[in-house]
């Protein structure tokens, strides 16, 4: 039998904490200088996936390892000749395109790495192209595409609408090398290994709407990290771009990366960004 999962402290903590705790991190630091929340979060969870590595070391073969790091390096490489994608400063202090990459390649494959090693313990976002499924996995990324393409149109209208900028085309190749960048960092290490860590948290006390439970506390933290300079002056406008993108974007990512696989999560997640570097937003 299914328990209440509004009687269970463990995940009532998480679902009123995790929010308070972004949105207070916010206010804090449009008064002190302070990290930015994205940073912040980005560090507890690779710190996290780097415990679950450990701890889970002997479930992970040579090869979750290899995967591991071609995607840090997918990530540190194209971010080093990157053109159109420009970062935040990492944490304020990390300004260069040679710094951004080392941070971004070693942040990627270590949440690869504890995610993989989460999979490997029944975790629940399947990764077919890290456990080798070439053939599902390409067919996850056509159909990611597929899903994308509709409201990666729809992202460009309102890109247009919300910053009043005409679209400007850019040269395609570059687009589509740095929407890599997003795809590849924003879903590793919050649609697989924030996921699985929080899955971790819930399996024991909620083993049936855990994984379920778990997506939903990654999409809210992932759409909260993105509206830190909205809380103070517009905490309504916040509260309104968060749940239309919770909605328009972040449901189908956790859907895809459920019920398909991170292989067409992340396909979705590039031709956003592609179509948004591609007309120049």
């Amino acid at each position: 039998m299914s328990r209440n999962p509004w009687r269970d402290s463990r995940f009532l903590a998480l679902l009123f904490g995790i929010p308070a705790a972004i949105v207070l991190w916010a206010l804090l630091a449009a008064q002190i200088p302070l990290p930015r929340t994205n940073d912040l979060c980005t560090l507890l969870i690779v710190l996290g996936a780097l415990a679950a590595a450990i701890g889970n070391r002997r479930s992970l073969s040579k090869g979750d390892w290899l995967a591991a790091v071609l995607l840090g390096g997918i990530v540190g490489g194209g971010m080093a000749v990157a053109t159109l994608f420009t970062p935040y400063p990492f944490l304020g202090i990390v300004h260069s395109r040679e710094g951004q990459a080392v941070v971004r390649g070693l942040s990627t494959g270590a949440a690869a790495l504890g995610g993989i090693a989460i999979l490997r313990r029944d975790g629940p976002v399947p990764f077919y192209a890290v456990s080798g499924e070439w053939r599902r996995a390409g067919l996850r990324l056509l159909l990611g595409l597929a899903c994308g393409v509709p409201l990666a149109v729809l992202n460009v209208f309102a890109l247009r609408l919300t910053q009043g900028q005409p679209i400007r085309w850019q040269a395609p190749l570059p687009a589509f090398l740095d929407a890599v960048q997003p795809a590849l960092v924003e879903e590793v290490i919050y649609r697989f290994a924030l996921w699985g860590l929080l899955w971790q948290i819930l399996r024991r006390s909620l083993p049936d709407q855990a994984p379920r439970l778990a997506g939903l506390l990654a999409l809210v933290t992932h759409n909260l990290i993105h509206l830190d300079d909205l809380w103070l002056p517009s905490p309504l406008l916040a509260l309104g771009m968060g749940t239309a993108m919770a909605v328009l974007w972040g449901l189908p990512l956790t859907f895809l990366a459920r019920r398909k696989g991170l292989d067409a999560a992340i396909a979705f997640h590039w031709v956003q960004d592609a179509a948004r570097f591609l007309a120049g937003y």
